[in-house]
């Protein structure tokens, strides 16, 4: 596992291994597993700790670039 055993503080971008290096927010933990939510919106889900990593710097760009894009559209506040 590449992250500490301890949950990061809600709003750090995460990678998601077991989905194609997915990038998401951490939201919290449910269970056994940590919630993550697209940086552009969109349904949270849940992974498993040892499935996630760092984002590395162009994983955070697309996700900020992401972000400001559904923001321009309306979809996220």
């Amino acid at each position: 596992m590449e992250t500490e055993d301890l949950p990061p503080t809600v709003g750090v971008l995460l990678v998601d291994t077991s989905r194609g290096n997915r990038v998401g927010e951490f939201r919290g933990v449910v269970g056994f597993y940590w919630s993550l939510r697209p940086m552009g919106g969109g349904t949270e889900w849940e992974v498993e700790p040892r499935y996630l990593r760092t984002p590395f710097p162009i994983e955070r760009l697309r996700a900020r670039i992401a972000r400001a894009n559904a923001r321009s559209r309306g979809d996220v506040l």
